[in-house]
């Protein structure tokens, strides 16, 4: 998902939680979103930088079996 769908996300919870009355389940539901997208995008960094550092490892063990 990209950033402008969790703002919809919020908006669309923000309106609802307004006409409810449930402004603190609001901000909780807020507070949980914000750390799963920074626990996921952590995720993602360092899957990429092993699957990098594997591609290296890979490609120089090539090399070292074509000499």
């Amino acid at each position: 998902m990209s950033n402008w769908l969790y703002v919809l996300y919020a908006v669309i919870l923000g309106i609802v939680s307004w006409f409810t009355g449930e402004i603190v389940t609001f901000v909780m539901l807020g507070v949980i979103l914000i750390a799963l997208n920074n626990i996921n995008s952590t995720l993602k960094k360092i899957y990429l930088q092993n699957n990098e550092r594997s591609n290296n490892e890979i490609n120089s063990e090539n090399n070292l079996f074509k000499n």
